[in-house]
């Protein structure tokens, strides 16, 4: 019985060792929201080439994630935009890029982020850490296996956060490429007016607030 008892304590000690999480006032498991109604969560493209730069922006963000506050690992979740929210400044050429030729925005209207694990945690402050994320990223009906950098500040709830949203707030900035070709766009400008390897950085505050 003793010896069940310290290969039971042994397990735990080793356990909480490898966890690693936010030192804030919340514990156990939260899921945070990232609905948006005023549009303040972004995800952001940007494509180089030697032609033309292009930048583009969604204000539709949206999903949830839940993990232990003690443990980041455990972080699960989906975050998803709109296809047709895409917009890049210029009205025909935000058509071209949701019409069949490109993103084709009627026959796949989401691309999603669903979260599969998480690496390399780093501890900035009590309540920021650094991760990587590996996730099924979802466009034009393909889906590959990408790696973001994702930095995550926690915000317990105070009269401040209370002016922006109820809850405790998750500030959460991810960035990662993808390659357009791998998801089966591949219109005669990849890789002349519009770059195959695209940039990619997601901007949002969820609240977990019920």
């Amino acid at each position: 019985m003793n010896i069940l008892k310290f290969i039971m304590v042994t397990l735990f000690s080793v356990t909480m060792a490898f966890a690693q999480g936010f030192k804030v006032k919340a514990a156990g498991e939260q899921t945070f929201s990232f609905e948006d109604e005023v549009g303040r969560n972004q995800a952001m493209f940007f494509s180089s080439t030697p032609l033309e730069d292009v930048t583009g922006l969604s204000n539709d963000v949206k999903g949830t994630i839940t993990f232990d506050v003690n443990d980041v690992f455990t972080l699960k979740g989906s975050i998803s935009i709109s296809t047709a929210s895409l917009k890049t400044g210029i009205e025909l050429r935000d058509g071209h890029l949701q019409s069949a030729d490109w993103l084709d925005a009627e026959s796949y209207p989401e691309i999603t982020y669903v979260i599969k694990n998480v690496s390399n945690v780093k501890t900035i402050e009590d309540n920021k850490l650094e991760v990587k994320v590996t996730g099924d990223f979802t466009a034009h009906g393909v889906t590959k296996e990408v790696i973001a950098d994702v930095t995550m500040t926690y915000l317990d709830e105070s009269e401040q956060t209370k002016k922006k949203a109820p809850g405790d707030l998750l500030g959460v900035v991810a960035k990662f490429s993808i390659v357009l070709s791998d998801y089966e766009v591949e219109h005669m400008v990849v890789g002349q007016k519009v770059a195959d390897s695209i940039e990619i950085t997601v901007t949002m505050v969820g609240s977990n607030a019920k």
